[in-house]
């Protein structure tokens, strides 16, 4: 069965451009251990597209150009486009409390806007882990999620990566529409686009899907891994979806198809005030991760799934777009090695992390910081060891060493490895001056006792 693309025919590359990139991708693969993997780059006048290995490490079943893997949070860019859309025909005001459209976060959250869900500046926590969400209604989900107690910060004044924002979304989705969030995003974003929908629940799926992969570190073994989400939580990363499906995708976030107006496009790539990402972007729209790149603003998302991991750019100026899915947890590496090839194919660097600080200045050290940090169910506690260098421990899992910066921003340290990778920072309180957030790869923690 074909499926769409996000080019015509008449822009295809050679032969020889293809069988280039497929042998990178298989190589790099093959060096990380990915069972399979898709790869899609629209140039801004041709596409090029591979893909390799298996689908399902057990069945052995082929991976295609077809094949729709889970993306994870790349999900949240679809249910932030059908909202948008929404807002583009007068249906929703995103300047309107999200309370007005949802009763149940009228008596807990008053101030926060739709707005604020899309960009994850309405300070709510994550949400609980997908095992404790099984069988929870939405009602009941944002209920026990959404309230006065749980709020990290003032709606529109931080940033904190937010799943429960986009359960909220999701329900707005479907009392506005009268139809499920599965069938609101298909309706109004994916099959305009040519997308044939695929969804985690999908009991007689339309196409064929990607496992994602865990390796067994006793046996050595790359094998299948179950997809856990919650129902409930569906808008944030239930959708499936191929490279050349993101592709089609991308390429309407920067105006360049008919499947988005141009009026939504431009409202998702906006930053948004106060949304400062950390270590995930260099700012944020509705929906979209921005990243800055050799005088360039990229848009995009990435995703993670149980055992896979999706990425997708798109940069504006030029019409570039690139999508990789990969059906492995390793995949993240696969693809930052991959994007920094493609740097020969576009002529451009690809970015797969926010721009590097260079006026952050040497590492401090930041007794202060020490302290319990908390976001809804989850505890950050942040130490001194002998040396009063600070480590992180979320949950009680092993602790990492911090390495802290003049601006509060810090990075985490693989105690295996030695490898420094941005972390976060630690936010002060404008009354007072001290010490009283934490964020850490996107999610704010606020601060709940000392050391």
């Amino acid at each position: 069965m074909p499926y769409p693309t996000a080019a015509p025919a008449a822009h295809r590359p050679s032969t020889s451009s293809r069988q280039e990139l497929s042998s990178h991708l298989d190589s790099l693969a093959r060096v990380h251990r990915v069972p399979g993997a898709q790869l899609a780059v629209h140039t801004g006048t041709q596409v090029l597209s591979a893909h390799t290995g298996t689908a399902d490490a057990l069945a052995n079943t082929p991976f295609t150009a077809g094949t729709a893997v889970p993306l994870g949070s790349v999900t949240k860019v679809a249910t932030a486009a059908a909202v948008l859309l929404l807002a583009d025909d007068g249906d929703v005001d995103l300047d309107e409390p999200a309370s007005a459209l949802l009763p149940d976060l009228s008596g807990a959250i008053p101030d926060v806007t739709v707005r604020h869900l899309l960009s994850h500046t309405a300070g709510l926590p994550t949400g609980p882990d997908s095992d404790s969400a099984v069988g929870t209604t939405a009602s009941r989900y944002l209920a026990a999620v959404c309230t006065a107690r749980n709020t990290l910060f003032p709606p529109g004044t931080g940033f904190s990566y937010s799943n429960a924002g986009y359960v909220a979304a999701g329900r707005i989705l479907s009392e506005v529409t009268g139809m499920t969030w599965q069938e609101a995003v298909a309706a109004l974003v994916l099959e305009p686009l040519g997308i044939v929908p695929a969804f985690l629940d999908d009991a007689t799926p339309a196409r064929p899907l990607a496992s994602g992969h865990a390796l067994n570190t006793a046996t050595g073994l790359v094998r299948p891994a179950h997809q856990n989400l919650a129902p409930v939580e569906a808008p944030a990363g239930a959708l499936l979806a191929s490279a050349e499906d993101l592709v089609a995708l991308g390429r309407a976030l920067i105006g360049r198809s008919a499947g988005l107006p141009a009026s939504v496009a431009d409202r998702m790539r906006h930053p948004e005030p106060a949304a400062d990402p950390g270590a995930l972007a260099d700012s944020w729209g509705l929906g979209l991760a921005l990243f800055r790149q050799d005088g360039r603003v990229w848009c995009g998302h990435d995703g993670n799934a149980q055992g896979t991991s999706c990425h997708l750019r798109a940069d504006p100026d030029s019409g570039v777009v690139i999508a990789f899915t990969g059906n492995a947890g390793a995949a993240t590496a696969l693809w930052r090695d991959m994007a920094a090839e493609l740097a020969r194919l576009t002529g451009m660097r690809v970015p797969t992390a926010p721009a590097a600080d260079t006026r952050r200045g040497l590492a401090v050290a930041l007794p202060e910081c020490a302290g319990t940090y908390r976001n809804g169910g989850t505890e950050y506690l942040v130490k001194l060891d002998g040396d009063d260098t600070p480590t992180l421990s979320v949950d009680g899992d092993y602790p990492i060493p911090l390495v802290c910066y003049p601006d509060l921003s810090c990075d985490l340290v693989d105690p295996a490895t030695g490898r420094v990778e941005p972390g976060g920072r630690f936010h002060r309180d404008p009354a007072t001056g001290a010490i009283d957030r934490l964020q850490i790869s996107g999610r704010t923690a606020r601060r709940t006792g000392t050391d």
